[in-house]
C-alpha cells in the first residue's frame, strides 16, 4: 500500500478510537474496524479478485477506504451503504482525500430498503452496521450473489447474542462454507462453494 494512504489511514484509526473513547453517544461513534480486521478484509476481497463489492455500514469510510484499495487493480468498485448522513457526507471527504472516490458509490438511507433495491450481483458482501437486520438482508442478497461470492461480517465475539441470528442463517446455508474468525471484534467468513467433480 501506498505510505501516504496507510498514514491517512492510521490517521482515521487514531482520529475513531479518541472521538468514540469520549462520545457516549452510540450513533455518533465512528466504531471503525480494528486495523487488524481491516486488512484481512482487504486481503480477502483482493485475493477472491472481487470488482463488485457492497459494504453495508460506511460510517466514515474507514473500511470503505480499505475495500477500494483491494478491488481497485482489478478495475472493481464498491457501493456501500449509511443511514446517518453526518457519517455519509465523512465519508465523501475521506475517499476524496485517499483518492478512491472514483471506487466507491455512496448511498444514503435504510439499509435494508437499499439492498432491496440494488440489482448486483456481487462478489463480496461485508455487514458492518446493524446486526438484528442482518439476517433479512442476507435472504435478499442471496439471489444477488455470485457464484463464489464471499459474505463477511463483523462484530462476532463483541456482540454474540445480536449477531446469533446472523449466524445461524449463514451457516444454514447448504452453499456456502462458513467459519467465525478471532481477529478484532470477530469476523464471521463465509464463501460460497461450487461442486468438485475430479
Amino acid at each position: 500500500m501506498d505510505p501516504n494512504l496507510l498514514e491517512f489511514l492510521t490517521e482515521l484509526e487514531r482520529f475513531g478510537a479518541s472521538n468514540d473513547a469520549v462520545e457516549s453517544d452510540r450513533a455518533k461513534k465512528m466504531l471503525n474496524l480494528e486495523s487488524d480486521t481491516a486488512r484481512l478484509v482487504a486481503i480477502l476481497a483482493r485475493s477472491s479478485a472481487a470488482t463488485r463489492v457492497l459494504e453495508i455500514g460506511t460510517s466514515n469510510g474507514y473500511s470503505t477506504i480499505w475495500l477500494a484499495w483491494a478491488v481497485a487493480p482489478a478495475g472493481g468498485r464498491v457501493v456501500s451503504i449509511e443511514r446517518d448522513a453526518q457519517k455519509h457526507a465523512m465519508a465523501r471527504q475521506n475517499l476524496e482525500r485517499a483518492g478512491l472516490q472514483d471506487r466507491v458509490d455512496l448511498r444514503l438511507g435504510d439499509a435494508t430498503t437499499l439492498v432491496r433495491e440494488i440489482p448486483g450481483p456481487f462478489d463480496l458482501v461485508f455487514f458492518d452496521a446493524d446486526r438484528v437486520s442482518a439476517p433479512e438482508q442476507l435472504q435478499l442478497l442471496l439471489p444477488k450473489l455470485s457464484p463464489r461470492a464471499l459474505v463477511l461480517a463483523d462484530n462476532v465475539l463483541s456482540h454474540p447474542q445480536e449477531i446469533a441470528a446472523y449466524l445461524k442463517s449463514v451457516s444454514d446455508l447448504p452453499e456456502f462454507e462458513h467459519s467465525v474468525i478471532p481477529v478484532g471484534k470477530g469476523l464471521s467468513i463465509a464463501c460460497r462453494v461450487t461442486s468438485f467433480k475430479p
